[in-house]
């Protein structure tokens, strides 16, 4: 089973990297980009074959490790 979790930072939370992004499309002429947020993707493979107990674990792990939950949100995402 393999999970896939998206982090992102929460709204409000500044994001340089998404208004770097965001200058430089603009520079390059793509200007109906409105705005950008910048998150990261963790693709994790489980050897679990009960699919709540695997979104369980790896809110566990988001909560413990993946995500800084004071400033992101996390959105977990099961594939079988």
């Amino acid at each position: 089973m393999k999970a896939i979790v998206d982090i992102y930072l929460k709204q409000g939370v500044l994001d340089p990297q998404g208004k770097a992004v965001h200058h430089a499309l603009h520079s390059l002429g793509f200007n109906e980009v409105t705005d950008v947020r910048v998150g990261k993707q963790i693709v994790l493979q489980l050897d679990e074959s009960d699919e709540e107990k695997a979104t369980q674990r790896v809110k566990e792990m988001c909560e413990t490790l993946l995500a800084n939950t004071v400033i992101e949100d996390y959105k977990i995402e099961i594939v079988k």
